[in-house]
């Protein structure tokens, strides 16, 4: 091809198709991309960014503008807030994502705030429990219906002593007015003016150390025990009543519409609390065997009075 054959009939002679060929040409003249910076990967920077009325700004000059907002009042601001003045003050369009890359380049990012929580955790206590409404433990397990293929919320507390559940919340959501809300309707069912509080026991989800639920423990003077993260044998009791909610209920049925499902529940639950035997509470549901108990003692104590 140097001396002048042609090209369709040097490619015959050595068998090669001329679409190799031409690709391969194409391929080693035309010159390699640049490496972008720091080795990284992916599309190159464009090195501006565009104003409102289609204007190129360089990113050199935002990144003036941006020193010169840290020299103000701005200087209290995240990245975040510092775009914005950008977006504001000069009618630049820019994101987010590239605010937070200009302000590493200049090392002005502000150091992440470190969280601290209103309620420090107290860890859980080993405790002789004898008798009702000393502790309570308190969870969170997930129902699903089948028919709107949506999940939907359980919240239940249970009373270590005579298992029966306390208080029960069910719904498509669930925050921490909810906790709150079933705590405090427990405590008015089974705590009488003047009887000490329970101590309540719950996980580290963020119902339970949200600032409301805090607040709520603080404000009765109820201790609040948050289990360390991995391990759900500290809360053995909730978490058994919850795999016999599966077990007997979830497991064996399944539900078309949110109705079905919480109407159910609160016949189980009835069956449950009133009527189910358990094998710990001498064959008594817990409802029956937590009267049993309180008219024992009260025989006791007439006894002992005469």
């Amino acid at each position: 091809m140097k001396r002048g054959e042609p090209t369709a009939v040097v490619l015959r002679i050595l068998e090669i198709a001329e679409s190799t060929y031409y690709d391969r040409k194409k391929r080693t003249s035309t010159p390699k991309a640049e490496p972008s910076p720091a080795g990284k990967r992916g599309r190159p920077t464009p090195g501006y960014s565009l104003s409102i009325t289609g204007i190129p700004i360089s990113d050199e000059q935002i990144k003036e503008w941006l020193l010169e907002l840290l020299e103000g009042e701005e200087h209290v601001y995240g990245y975040k807030l510092l775009g914005q003045c950008i977006r504001d003050v000069h009618q630049v369009i820019i994101n987010k994502k590239k605010t937070y890359r200009l302000c590493k380049e200049l090392g002005i990012l502000q150091k992440a705030r470190k969280h601290v929580p209103s309620h420090p955790r107290t860890l859980p206590k080993n405790r002789f429990i004898t008798g009702s409404n000393q502790l309570w433990q308190m969870d969170i397990k997930y129902g699903y219906v089948i028919g709107q293929k949506r999940f939907f919320f359980v919240l239940s507390i249970i009373d270590v002593f005579d298992r029966v559940i306390v208080g029960q919340y069910r719904g498509r959501t669930c925050e921490a007015k909810h906790a709150v809300q079933t705590l405090l309707y427990a405590i008015e069912c089974r705590i009488q003016p003047g009887e000490t509080l329970p101590v309540i026991r719950t996980d580290n989800g963020p119902q339970f150390v949200s600032k409301l639920f805090g607040d709520t423990c603080e404000s009765l003077g109820m201790a609040h025990e948050r289990i360390p993260p991995r391990t759900p044998n500290m809360n053995a009791y909730i978490e058994s009543f919850h795999s016999i909610l599966e077990r007997n209920l979830f497991s064996r049925r399944e539900f078309m519409t949110f109705e079905e499902a919480f109407e159910t529940l609160d016949q189980y639950m009835d069956f449950y609390n009133y009527r189910r035997m358990h094998g710990s509470l001498k064959r008594m549901a817990p409802m029956k065997f937590s009267s049993w108990v309180k008219t024992l003692k009260d025989t006791t104590k007439f006894h002992k009075s005469m």
